[in-house]
């Protein structure tokens, strides 16, 4: 009992030491309000409130059908322009893509000819354009096709395929986005914090003066634990009350007590991880280059930027043993598919017996990095 009252206060005054720095209290301020939405509304994966214009010749009932075949929010209203004046509208920067419809093409159609459509794109904003280019080709096909078979051009399809997109149904990337960049913060942001306590004790000289009070260095690595881990819970929890659901709108699907459990036992993990790191680095330089080098590249190969199962394989096996692909997994099964803890208490299990091997190495070159310093 004495033990963890020990471990209590030790920790309370490592939350008091953050509570002064007002760089990390920034820092983490940021992490967990501008940066999760700025990340996922950021940069889009798909076509939104594009500017678009037609340069109508035929003026025919199918050019017409087409031309309403854009809806917002991917492309904003239809405008009409002088035919031959889309470059010069376009170098002005009013319209993203002009489609030219050549006259004559609704007949050349009904004669089973192969007119062509031009469409023109400011390359400029190359995501919008790469995406958009392919929302456009797939848009005047269908419209194209439809009309076909209206007019026995062509025959209807035999088999009506129609495709249904389980968990995100209306595929909005933010939703995806916004949890997977909380995630990237709640990594980077406790791995930061409990290496840098470390650090900053170490260069101030108190780590010594804590190894001559009757504490082991278990006491002081837990402390630093749970000090670290509990502030970022408290703003991951907030973050997603009032940033998640509350600003981007994301529908929790499975228990927010069940993932913030989840996210409780990442952070034990995560914590860890930083500690580890902290005992390797001599300086809070050489902290931040390995922050770098491995805590990067966990975020990369979690999941949450490519999937899985699109990784070589022996790249999927190598990454059983990143904490940050199980919580990644978890944390995805919970939010979007509302899995509970049948499902994922091999997650769990996985980052618990990660954090305790972490934590256990950590342990071990503790004293001997003091040592060495000493």
């Amino acid at each position: 009992m004495r033990r963890l009252r020990c471990i209590f206060w030790l920790g309370l005054k490592e939350v008091m030491s953050l509570r002064r720095d007002w760089v990390m209290m920034a820092l983490l301020a940021w992490s967990f309000t501008l940066a999760p939405v700025m990340e996922a509304t950021g940069v889009s994966s798909s076509v939104n409130n594009a500017s678009i214009a037609f340069e109508d010749e035929d003026n025919s009932p199918l050019s017409r059908a087409l031309a309403n075949a854009f809806f917002p929010p991917e492309f904003q209203p239809v405008q009409q322009i002088v035919p031959g004046t889309g470059p010069a509208e376009m170098d002005a920067g009013r319209y993203l893509f002009v489609v030219a419809i050549p006259p004559g093409f609704e007949k050349d159609i009904r004669a089973a000819r192969a007119p062509e459509i031009q469409v023109l794109i400011d390359a400029t904003a190359m995501e919008q354009a790469g995406i958009g280019v392919s929302y456009i080709s797939n848009i005047l096909s269908a419209e194209i096709y439809r009309f076909a078979v209206g007019v026995d051009l062509v025959d209807p399809p035999q088999v009506d395929l129609i495709l249904r997109s389980a968990f995100n149904p209306n595929r909005e990337p933010v939703r995806f986005a916004g949890i997977v960049a909380l995630i990237g913060q709640i990594m980077w942001l406790t791995t930061i914090l409990t290496g840098a306590a470390m650090i900053r004790e170490r260069e101030h000289g108190t780590i010594e003066h804590l190894l001559a009070m009757p504490l082991t260095p278990l006491d002081i690595a837990m402390a630093k634990i749970w000090a670290n881990a509990a502030v970022v819970l408290v703003a991951a929890g907030l973050s997603l009350v009032f940033v998640m659901q509350g600003t981007l709108g994301i529908v929790i699907a499975g228990s927010t007590a069940l993932f913030l459990f989840g996210t409780a036992l990442f952070l034990f993990t995560a914590t860890a991880l930083g500690v580890f790191l902290a005992t390797i680095a001599r300086s809070m330089a050489q902290f931040a280059l390995l922050v770098m080098l491995i805590v990067l590249p966990m975020l990369m190969l979690s999941g949450g930027e490519t999937p899985i199962e699109g990784q070589p394989p022996w790249l999927q096996t190598a990454t059983l043993i990143l904490p940050s692909r199980h919580y990644m997994s978890a944390s995805q099964a919970i939010v979007f598919k509302g899995a509970g803890v049948e499902t994922v208490w091999p997650e769990f299990l996985w980052m618990a017996l990660l954090g305790l091997a972490l934590l256990a190495t950590s342990l071990l070159l503790f004293r001997r990095s003091v040592v060495h310093d000493s």
